[in-house]
């Protein structure tokens, strides 16, 4: 494995390698191979929800192989207007198959988000300020309690810092009101209150686009109000051109400084012309088409080693997550995604893929065992798998260096 700016993100372990009978082997030849990440690499699984309300087969992409082979970490919508638009009768059906195919193939899984002023319930509108608070903790129960067995982590409150002040959506929008009488702080400590109570082991995050001084002191708010937050999320839109790795590092050192992990939900990175940069907010540019280009999926491709090595150099990031993976029905309708319309993979992918299957990964590699049955493996946190002649087991890299005893099971 070659030296990389985040060789910090190795642990060493060194196995005594014992056979069936606690015997340890001497000399012995195994072959060590990596079969997963610890760390978070994400993009949505949207495409991987049905679409339709009766019950019937998943239909799972075609790209799906793809999707697996640098992915371990799905983030599903459940966006409350479009989940549960008749109240009382939501699309739990639909994304908890998608949510159980992920898990089945390994994969862990986040949903977005519990809170958000944006594409909420029209229902809502009409209900007083106490029945929306009423209705938003029995949603928050309801998801993290339901879902429970396959999705490990949420987005309870999602852009807080706009949200009492959202003006977009009057029609609908309960949870600015909501959020304007109660406050921030409050709003975010009865929800992270009902998400806790609902799923004790589950990683909640709170998550917001706001990069200013604005989201930090929220932050220190909420914290100073004795809210436990598992992860801090940050968003990296980057459609108007890649922040650099300056400003990346520069950003997450900002909300490191909370001593929680940070986990980057929401990137993106276009592969054809940039939004021009005198747009303030990104859903104000609207364009009849945004195709991607020969140029941009070349500088796309870049900006993703780039964007990904520069995090992972950051010991406080623990995630990421890619806000697109098809560029059809992409967010703005921008080519953010890994795959063209055309079901094909641009260079990102495999630009990606490399660096996440490549330096962030130990292949097959051959060993043996010293006088005393030792061996050392170095190597990214997650789980690996070693075999032998005399047998194969499973054993995980944590975090730190750690000293275990190893027994082979089998011939």
């Amino acid at each position: 494995m070659t030296t990389t700016p985040f060789d910090h993100r190795l642990a060493q372990v060194t196995f005594t390698l014992i056979d069936a009978d606690g015997r340890p082997l001497p000399d012995h030849d195994v072959v060590v191979e990596q079969r997963s990440h610890a760390f978070g690499f994400g993009t949505i699984g949207f495409d991987f929800v049905p679409p339709g309300d009766e019950p019937g087969a998943q239909e799972i992409p075609r790209t799906a192989d793809l999707w697996l082979d640098v992915f371990n970490t799905a983030t599903l919508p459940f966006y409350w207007g479009l989940f549960e638009p008749q109240r009382g009768r939501p699309r739990t059906r639909q994304l908890r198959q998608a949510a159980q195919w992920f898990t089945e193939h390994g994969c862990r899984v986040k949903g977005h988000p519990l809170v958000w002023h944006t594409l909420t319930a029209d229902w809502l509108r009409d209900l007083p300020t106490d029945e929306v608070e009423t209705a938003v903790r029995e949603r928050i129960r309801r998801e993290v309690t339901g879902f429970a067995d396959v999705i490990q982590a949420w987005d309870v409150v999602n852009e807080a810092v706009i949200m009492p002040k959202f003006v977009n959506e009057p029609h609908r929008n309960a949870i600015t009101r909501l959020a304007a009488e109660r406050g921030r702080i409050a709003t975010v400590q009865f929800a992270f209150a009902e998400a806790r109570a609902a799923g004790p082991t589950a990683t909640l995050l709170l998550n917001d686009f706001d990069m200013s001084e604005a989201y930090e002191r929220l932050i220190e708010g909420v914290l100073g109000a004795g809210v436990q937050v598992d992860a801090i999320g940050l968003q990296s839109h980057m459609h108007q051109g890649y922040w650099g790795e300056e400003r990346t590092l520069a950003t997450v050192d900002r909300f490191a400084r909370f001593g929680l992990p940070i986990h980057m939900t929401e990137t993106t990175l276009v592969s054809g012309d940039l939004m021009p940069p005198h747009i303030e907010d990104l859903n104000d540019y609207q364009v009849p088409s945004w195709p991607t280009t020969a140029e941009g999926e070349q500088r796309q491709a870049g900006e993703m080693v780039r964007h990904y090595r520069a995090l992972l150099s950051h010991p406080s990031v623990q995630a990421v997550t890619y806000w697109g993976w098809l560029d059809e029905g992409a967010w703005l309708g921008a080519p953010s995604g890994f795959i063209r319309t055309d079901g094909t993979p641009k260079p990102a992918y495999e630009a990606l893929r490399n660096l996440v299957k490549g330096e962030c990964w130990l292949a097959p590699t051959s060993l043996r065992t010293d006088p005393y049955g030792r061996l050392e493996v170095r190597g990214f946190p997650g789980d690996y798998q070693l075999s032998s002649a005399a047998g194969a087991t499973s054993f995980t890299v944590g975090a730190s260096a750690s000293d275990v005893h190893l027994r082979l099971e089998g011939a």
